[in-house]
């Protein structure tokens, strides 16, 4: 399952441009208005999960954010993302992972997740992810998804979508809600997506 989710999206980082997937942002407003709303330094250890090729890492060290680490399972969309940044990339930690099966080595102050968690649609993943969060993040989870006014599908796979309520009982153990708010993400192909975002603290 995990080889052919992997080829899955090898296949499309290598086939698409940024301007023929539906994900791209030139500016992810709503993910740096919820980490700028954390409050950490600089210096803060922030992972952004199945970041691919998202500018999100961009406009991070653009802002001074000295310690960031990208997970996707697409070693070509972290490859398109190292091009884009040139000298700067070597600046970022890149991993090439399913996040379900990432084991990391530090724990991070803010765990960042645009449209990873939705791809997520069996029980048995979502109790991994849940595993991973519980044990290496000691700040604050943000959590993007498809709301239940989003799509069914993205880039031909099914994905679960959520609702305010759900969302926030995916992370009640361990972590408290912060705030939830929704988002119409126009595509680059002038469709509308409804995503739902929320930001968690960790208890204790």
């Amino acid at each position: 399952m995990e080889a052919d989710q992997k080829k899955h999206w090898e296949t499309v980082y290598e086939t698409k441009t940024p301007d023929q997937v539906s994900w791209t942002q030139e500016v992810p407003q709503t993910s740096l208005d919820l980490i700028a709303a954390c409050g950490l330094p600089k210096s803060a250890q922030i992972i952004d999960i199945g970041g691919g090729d998202s500018k999100l890492v961009d406009c991070l060290l653009a802002m001074g954010y000295e310690n960031i680490t990208v997970l996707d399972i697409s070693a070509k969309a972290l490859d398109k993302a190292k091009l884009r940044l040139g000298d700067k990339a070597k600046s970022v930690t890149w991993i090439v992972s399913d996040v379900t099966t990432f084991e990391p080595t530090f724990t991070y102050d803010i765990w960042h997740d645009r449209a990873a968690f939705h791809f997520l649609t069996t029980p048995a993943q979502v109790e991994k992810y849940l595993s991973i969060v519980s044990k290496f993040v000691n700040g604050f989870l943000i959590i993007g998804t498809f709301s239940e006014n989003g799509p069914l599908k993205c880039s031909g796979l099914h994905i679960q979508q959520y609702n305010e309520t759900t969302l926030s009982n995916a992370f009640k153990i361990g972590f408290s809600k912060i705030q939830c708010l929704t988002e119409n993400h126009t595509t680059p192909f002038n469709t509308t997506q409804n995503f739902l975002f929320c930001s968690f603290k960790k208890i204790g």
